[in-house]
C-alpha cells in the first residue's frame, strides 16, 4: 500500500500522455490528407525564421503591449514547466522535491524563485488578456467568427493558466520543509502567513492536494490543446519552419498550364501537330482546390496552427472596408472542415465517404474569395507564418479553371487578353490612337 500513490500517479501519467499522443496522431493523419509539398529548400533561412519568429516572437512584439504580455506568458509557460520534471520524478519514485536534494541549495533556490516570479507575471498578463477580451472588448475579438466556442475557448485557456499558477504558489507556500529553507520562496513566503495557526497535518494535506491538482491540471491542459486554438503552442515551430520563404506576391504556377501557354506563344510551334504525350503526373486531377484534400499539407498545418488572434483580419483592407472576407475565418473554416473529414474517416473505418459537402460553398463563399485584394497584409501580420492567401488563391483557381465562375469583370478582362492581347477592350491596331488626339 505504501506504493499505491506512485502507482496511481503512473497510471494517470500514462493515460494523460497516451490520450495526448492519440490525438496528435489524428492531427498528423488529417494533415497527410493534403497534397505533398516539397519544403526542403533554404534550410538556413527556415531555421533563421524559427529562431526569430517562433522562438524570438519577433512578429508578436510589433504590437508592443500584447506582444510583451504574450512573451511573458510564453516564457513563463516554457520555464515554469521545467518543474514538471521534478514533479514526475517525485510522483513516480515517492521522493519529495528531488531537485532540492540533488542540486546545490543556491541553484535550486534560484530556479524555484524564478518560477515564482514568473508565475506572478503570468497571472498579471493573463488578467490583462482577460480584461482586453471581456471588458475592453478589443474589436478583433468581436468578429462574427469569434462567437460561441471560439470566444469561450479564449477564456477557458486563461482560466486554466490562472488555476495552474495559483496551485504552484499554493503548493510552495504550504510546504513547510521548503519554507523553512528560506531559499527560493520569494513570493510564496508572503502567502505562507495566510495559513498561520493551521496544523502541520492540515498544511500537508493542502500542499499534497495542490501538488496533485497541479500535475493533473497540466495533463488536462495538455490534452485540451487538441480541442483548442492553443494547439499553436506545439505547432508554431514546425509551421514557421515550413512556411514560405519565397518573396511575398510570388504565386505558384501549374506546370501543365505553363507548358500550354509557352506552346501558344511559340511562333515556331505547329498548331496542327499532334499533342505531345504527357504523363498523369503532368496534369493535375483537379485545377485548384474545392475541399481540404485538394490543399497541400502545409496549408492544412496552417489551419491547425491558427491562433485566432485576428491580426490578419485586422490588417485586411477588404475586411476594413466592410467586405465579408476575414482571413482568420478562412483558416478556422479550413480547420473545421478538416476535422469534419477526419471524423468521417474514423466513422467509416479509415475511408472517407462522400458527405455531399466541401470547403468551398459549405464553409467559404465565393463572395469571400473574390473580396481578397491579394495584398499579402494577412500573411505579413501573422505571428506564426500562416498564409491564408494561398488557400484563397487555390480556391479561386478552382472557380476559374474548373467552374468558369469568375466575376464578370474578371471574365471581361480575360476575354480582352485573349482577343486583344491586353486587359483593355481596344483592338491592338487602335492602342496608339491617343497620341493623335493632341
Amino acid at each position: 500500500m505504501a506504493y499505491l500513490p506512485n502507482i496511481i500517479f503512473a497510471v494517470i501519467l500514462i493515460l494523460g500522455i497516451g490520450y495526448f499522443v492519440r490525438n496528435i496522431k489524428k492531427i498528423i493523419r488529417n494533415i497527410k490528407l493534403g497534397q505533398e509539398v516539397n519544403a526542403k529548400d533554404n534550410k538556413a533561412k527556415r531555421w533563421k525564421n524559427v529562431a526569430y519568429i517562433a522562438l524570438g516572437q519577433s512578429k508578436m512584439v510589433k504590437r508592443p503591449v500584447s506582444g510583451f504580455l504574450h512573451a511573458i506568458v510564453y516564457v513563463g509557460f516554457i520555464i515554469i514547466n521545467i518543474e514538471v520534471l521534478e514533479i514526475i520524478i517525485d510522483g513516480l519514485f515517492g521522493t519529495h522535491r528531488i531537485g532540492q536534494q540533488v542540486l546545490p541549495e543556491w541553484l535550486y533556490g534560484f530556479l524555484i524563485g524564478s518560477f515564482e516570479i514568473l508565475s506572478v507575471l503570468v497571472l498579471v498578463s493573463v488578467t490583462v488578456f482577460w480584461l482586453r477580451r471581456n471588458v475592453i472588448k478589443v474589436k478583433r475579438f468581436l468578429s462574427s467568427e469569434m462567437k460561441g466556442w471560439p470566444k469561450s475557448d479564449g477564456n477557458i485557456i486563461l482560466y486554466f493558466e490562472v488555476v495552474l499558477m495559483c496551485l504552484f504558489l499554493l503548493m510552495n507556500a504550504t510546504d513547510t520543509i521548503f519554507q523553512n529553507t528560506g531559499s527560493g520562496n520569494v513570493i510564496s513566503q508572503f502567502i505562507a502567513p495566510w495559513f498561520e495557526g493551521v496544523s502541520v497535518g492540515t498544511l500537508y494535506i493542502i500542499e499534497k492536494s495542490a501538488w496533485w491538482l497541479h500535475i493533473v491540471g497540466i495533463l488536462i491542459f495538455l490534452n485540451y490543446l487538441y480541442f483548442s486554438k492553443h494547439l499553436h503552442i506545439l505547432l508554431a515551430f514546425p509551421n514557421v519552419y515550413l512556411g514560405s520563404v519565397e518573396p511575398k506576391g510570388k504565386f505558384n504556377n501549374l506546370d501543365a498550364v505553363t507548358a500550354e501557354v509557352k506552346l501558344m506563344m511559340d511562333p515556331d510551334a505547329d498548331p496542327y501537330a499532334a499533342p505531345a504525350e504527357t504523363s498523369e503526373d503532368d496534369v493535375p486531377a483537379k485545377f485548384g482546390a474545392s475541399d481540404v484534400m485538394d490543399l497541400n499539407q502545409i496549408q492544412l498545418l496552417n489551419a491547425y496552427t491558427c491562433t485566432e488572434c485576428g491580426r490578419c483580419t485586422s490588417e485586411c483592407p477588404a475586411n476594413l472596408t466592410g467586405k465579408k472576407l476575414s482571413p482568420r475565418k478562412i483558416m478556422m473554416d479550413t480547420r473545421d472542415r478538416l476535422e469534419e473529414v477526419g471524423k468521417n474517416i474514423e466513422t467509416n473505418k479509415g475511408e472517407f465517404i462522400d458527405d455531399g459537402k466541401q470547403l468551398l460553398g459549405d464553409y467559404i463563399t465565393n463572395e469571400e474569395l473574390w473580396a481578397c485584394t491579394t495584398c499579402n497584409a494577412c500573411v505579413e501580420a501573422c505571428p506564426v507564418s500562416i498564409n491564408p492567401l494561398s488557400i484563397i488563391m487555390d480556391m479561386r483557381r478552382y472557380l476559374v479553371m474548373e467552374q468558369s465562375a469568375a466575376p464578370m469583370e474578371l471574365n471581361n478582362m480575360m476575354t480582352n487578353i485573349e482577343n486583344n492581347g491586353a486587359p483593355w477592350p481596344y483592338n491592338q491596331m487602335d492602342r496608339l490612337n491617343w497620341k493623335d488626339e493632341n
